[in-house]
């Protein structure tokens, strides 16, 4: 990111995901930067400002940290959080006959590649940012309420990876609907031109094999599903009884979320 500020609210929403992806609720943070001693000390306090305002709308603390010297600034959060015994998600707890549902659009790096190289739109940026810093508390609390047992946050591995991860240690299989799969403004466009990060071919090349494809996915398509997510959002399998649970506390916490699929007999992932 450009901007400093939006840059530490975007880690510090990244950071605290990973509690909110077990259906617990951050408590304390401790920053960890490090930050090139040439650059200002008003960037590096917008950086340090962008995260401490998320993580206080979060209702959590930052309670100190570390900074070291470095030649590329890096900004991270330890993160502490509480969740509820017998009440954890969990990558394994889908089952079949689930409904799979995902918190956030799809694309945020193939937008921020595209940002590197000049080649983003600002409308297209700006909402990639917008998707980035919202926060996942109100889908893991709708995934709470719903009852559901098994959830993650898409991040690095992207939505391939991350399902992976899930189906397997769940002995399910996934199944999704391309059609139903959110993304976000002009990443189907950057997508056919190729335009994705290192991690995304790697994705590929790593988990690709044990993709079924029911439906023919151009390249640019299976590219989109290795995508790395930053800040991405969570995917739930919530099962049928609290499907209307899950939608009404999430509208109530002003989050929203696609039905991409579902859970169902077998072991890994389907495309259709």
């Amino acid at each position: 990111m450009d901007e400093p500020y939006d840059f530490g609210a975007i880690a510090a929403a990244n950071a605290m995901s990973d509690v909110w992806a077990m259906g617990g609720e951050p408590v304390l943070a401790l920053n960890l930067v490090a930050f090139p001693p040439q650059l200002s000390a008003a960037t590096l306090a917008e950086l340090l400002r962008g995260g401490a305002d998320v993580v206080r709308s979060a209702g959590a603390v930052i309670d100190g940290g570390h900074s070291i010297q470095d030649r590329e600034p890096k900004y991270g959060l330890c993160v502490v959080g509480f969740g509820e015994t017998g009440r954890l998600l969990t990558k394994g707890g889908a089952r079949p006959g689930d409904s799979l549902w995902l918190t956030k659009p799809l694309g945020t790096g193939t937008v921020t590649t595209a940002l590197k190289r000049g080649l983003a739109t600002e409308e297209e940026v700006a909402a990639a940012v917008a998707s980035m810093k919202t926060l996942n508390r109100g889908a893991a609390r709708a995934a709470r309420a719903a009852g559901a047992k098994a959830a993650t946050d898409v991040t690095g591995f992207g939505l391939l990876g991350h399902a992976l991860e899930m189906a397997e240690a769940s002995d399910v299989r996934f199944r999704f609907d391309w059609d139903a799969l959110p993304f976000l403004p002009g990443a189907a466009r950057l997508a056919a031109e190729m335009v994705f990060p290192g991690g995304a071919f790697g994705n590929l090349e790593h988990f690709g094999a044990r993709l079924a494809r029911s439906r023919p996915l151009t390249d640019a398509e299976a590219m989109l599903l290795a995508d790395p997510q930053t800040s991405g959002g969570l995917l739930v399998a919530v099962p049928e009884a609290g499907e209307g649970t899950f939608l009404s506390t999430l509208e109530r916490e002003g989050g929203r979320t696609w039905r991409i699929g579902d859970v169902g007999p077998g072991s890994g992932i389907e495309i259709r």
